[in-house]
């Protein structure tokens, strides 16, 4: 039987100068989770407008379930103007506020989350007391809590993410986010620390403070590290020729998601992840279609 997977947050238009693509990280991580054969639902909200239409279709030609996605008749769908000059360095505007702002508390969502393996969620999606008190709900009941930091300044708070980080099984972290997150805490970092030295001090941290069992650190075009139980696992990541990095880490998340569901170990989670994120990276947009022997060229396993 397949694993079930809820999704929480964001669904939204990216506007490029030339042209729109469906995005949001929670909803990429759900279309990828469904593309590798998980059954995934998504919680978020839209607005009845074309753009809602729009999205609702697009997620609707993957078959993914959409019966825990809100319409909402006063605001718009989410948009996000990019800035798409540096391929590597994307830069993004979020609107606000917008329908996904107002998530609301529906018995559908959750019962989804009650019978659910893994609930999976970030902080951008409760920028609004709305959608925070939602997610504050559903962070009560016992499932496997997944926290992709995912932050977006101005977009979050840390006396929220405190709150999340003491409802979080696994945290999924950039190398950005970690130097932000040890600023914050005061983590106190040798001057001279290696990038190994200080993730490994601001995960012993976060494991002490937290009931976090695992930290996955994203590292970019580097790879990607997990944290646990005071070890350190790395991978060096796939050398693709990138096409664009727009979903890579919620391409990655997905692999990462499946493989941990799965019961793999550190190494092979990694690596597969670390390949999903490649693969992504090398088409257009954050969701293209494709079939799992694709993602596994990337590494030149078939």
């Amino acid at each position: 039987m397949s694993k079930k997977v809820v999704c929480f947050g964001e669904m939204l238009w990216d506007c490029f100068p030339d042209h729109e693509i469906p995005g949001g990280a929670p909803m990429n991580v759900a279309l990828h989770l469904h593309q590798l054969g998980l059954a995934v639902k998504m919680i978020s909200r839209v607005g009845n407008d074309a753009h809602g239409q729009r999205i609702l279709d697009f997620v609707n030609s993957y078959g993914l379930d959409t019966s825990c996605i809100q319409l909402d008749e006063q605001q718009a769908t989410g948009t996000v103007e990019v800035d798409n000059a540096d391929v590597e360095n994307i830069k993004y505007t979020i609107v606000s506020p917008v329908a996904w702002d107002f998530i609301a508390l529906r018995n559908e969502s959750l019962k989804a989350v009650q019978a659910a393996d893994a609930f999976i969620f970030g902080s951008l999606s409760v920028r609004n007391p709305e959608s925070w008190e939602t997610l504050y709900h559903l962070l009560h009941e016992p499932v496997l809590k997944i926290f992709d930091i995912n932050l977006r300044a101005p977009f979050y708070d840390f006396e929220q993410i405190e709150i999340i980080l003491g409802y979080t099984d696994i945290l999924k972290i950039n190398e950005d986010e970690l130097v932000i997150v040890a600023d914050y805490f005061d983590i106190d970092l040798p001057e001279k620390a290696t990038h190994l030295e200080m993730s490994k001090l601001v995960c012993a941290y976060l494991t002490e403070h937290f009931p976090i069992s695992m930290v996955c650190v994203t590292l970019g075009a580097k790879g990607a590290m997990i944290y646990q139980e005071g070890k350190i696992i790395s991978h060096p990541g796939y050398h693709v020729k990138v096409e664009d990095t727009v979903g890579s880490g919620d391409a990655f998340l997905s692999g990462f998601v499946k493989t941990y569901l799965e019961g793999k170990r550190p190494e092979e989670i990694l690596d597969f992840a670390c390949a999903m994120g490649s693969y992504v990276a090398t088409q257009k947009g954050g969701t293209p279609r494709y079939e799992i022997e694709d993602v596994l060229k990337v590494k030149g396993a078939v």
